[in-house]
């Protein structure tokens, strides 16, 4: 962290969670840096095993604005048919077809150019691809270096 770094303010990484958790609900989930299966408001952690240094991330931002309230609007909540940490223990070419953002399914139609987006990183390579949370990047986990 830059200006934990800069100033050598010695603080420990439960502090500095403790702080960023302050600023937002999902903000302490990058302060360590690392795979971690975020619960509760994005703000409580459990260490996962997830090793993606084969891989290429590419994220692509279209410039649409996608509001909480927007975001949300479209949610049901519905019990998962499969946990998550055991979907992702899955081969990463598994996922398309049962990792999925329940955003999407309320964003795409209000937005279609976010899907299209996704469709295209799918046929650049990407072995997954998928909304960033509520939106509105797309990333693509593509192999080696792309």
């Amino acid at each position: 962290m830059l200006i934990h770094d800069l100033f050598d303010l010695k603080l420990t990484d439960e502090q500095l969670i403790s702080y960023a958790q302050k600023l937002g609900s999902d903000c302490a989930f990058f302060i360590k840096n690392k795979p971690v299966y975020a619960f509760n408001k994005g703000d409580e952690f459990e260490d996962i095993e997830l090793d993606l240094s084969a891989y290429e991330i590419k994220i692509e931002y279209p410039n649409i604005h996608i509001g909480t309230a927007e975001a949300y609007a479209g949610i049901k909540a519905k019990a998962p048919i499969k946990n998550i940490k055991t979907l992702i223990s899955d081969p990463i070419e598994n996922w398309k077809a049962t990792v999925k953002n329940d955003f999407e399914g309320s964003i795409f139609p209000n937005h279609p150019e976010i899907k299209e987006l996704k469709e295209k990183i799918y046929n650049e390579g990407a072995l997954y691809s998928s909304m960033t949370g509520s939106g509105s990047a797309v990333y693509g986990v593509f192999e080696g270096s792309k």
